[in-house]
């Protein structure tokens, strides 16, 4: 349920361009991010950090898009917040104990230190390239076609990261009853 509802401002967008254009999608966006961070609010009491950064620059880049009339503001978004968030990722290995991908998985999964500078490393990377990867979209393909990638290409290259992700930790996962029975 919390993926749809991390999801529901980016599928209104998709709809909204279908139905309307650019414009009445990237207002839908706002409203919807808008009404995401209010809703999470009233129940939470806080608020997530994903969703305040998403709902900033969502602000900016689609009242850019809305004012100057020019949709490449909106365009831009997702690379933007892909880097920022690769250089959240990247910075987290000079700052603190823990980087952010151990911060993050650390309470569930245990791994040793070298494991999670490689996770954390590898996390900031992928952001970097999907940032890449839609400018690419955005300069090479229509507005519908660089939506969909948006969607569904974006949202598909992070599952699928998460779930190599996964397979490579799983393979150097401590496991406490194996050490207890050798010791």
């Amino acid at each position: 349920m919390k993926f749809l509802f991390d999801l529901f401002p980016l599928l209104l967008f998709f709809v909204a361009l279908k139905v309307w254009d650019i414009y009445v999608a990237t207002a839908v966006a706002i409203a919807a991010s808008l009404l995401q961070l209010a809703m999470f609010w009233v129940k939470h009491r806080r608020f997530e950090t994903m969703h305040l950064v998403t709902g900033a620059l969502i602000v900016v880049f689609g009242g850019a898009t809305l004012i100057l009339q020019d949709e490449m503001f909106i365009k831009w978004k997702p690379s933007v917040l892909n880097w920022l968030f690769g250089a959240a990722f990247l910075g987290s290995q000079f700052i603190g104990e823990k980087n952010l991908a151990q911060r993050m998985m650390g309470a569930s999964i245990d791994v040793p230190g070298p494991i999670w500078m490689r996770i954390n490393l590898a996390w900031a990377i992928f952001f970097t390239a999907v940032g890449f990867a839609n400018l690419y979209v955005v300069y090479n393909f229509d507005t519908d076609t660089w939506a969909s990638f948006k969607v569904f290409g974006i949202t598909g290259l992070t599952v699928g990261f998460v779930i190599l992700q996964a397979f490579y930790l799983a393979r150097h996962i401590k496991d406490d009853d194996s050490e207890q029975e050798g010791g």
